[in-house]
């Protein structure tokens, strides 16, 4: 497996709907950027981080969440996750990630990695 190196970053954007909301996404009852759709947005950025570099066959997965939803986001809006791979320790990476709504900061924390061999892991997930 190739080795990676802390200071790969990307960045992904959402410009929120109704289907991103808490209301829609079960998370909460008011019509804002839901908690789960900020994680998901926050994990993308993360995999997008990687993905340029990944040998063929390689993926990553998530294993650990850290995150402080700050503000709230109205539909209409759109916001940017920036991750940032901070540390890579043997397969385990470390990423730092912001999600920003303009020059507010609507979220920020800590996604962690596992670089796996991609049909193995399926394999193994598909006959436990």
């Amino acid at each position: 497996m190739q080795q990676l190196t802390a200071g790969l970053t990307a960045k992904v954007q959402l410009t929120v709907s109704d289907a991103d909301t808490a209301q829609a996404l079960g998370s909460g009852d008011v019509p804002v950027l839901g908690t789960p759709r900020v994680v998901a947005l926050a994990e993308a950025a993360t995999v997008a981080a990687t993905a340029r570099v990944l040998e063929s066959g390689q993926t990553t997965v998530g294993t650990r969440v850290e995150l402080d939803h700050r503000s709230a986001t109205p539909v209409g809006r759109t916001v940017v996750a920036e991750a940032l791979l901070t540390k890579v320790d043997g397969r385990k990476l470390t990423f730092e990630v912001t999600v920003r709504d303009g020059e507010t900061v609507a979220a920020e924390g800590r996604v962690e990695r596992v670089l796996v061999d991609r049909h193995r892991f399926v394999e193994k997930a598909t006959t436990s």
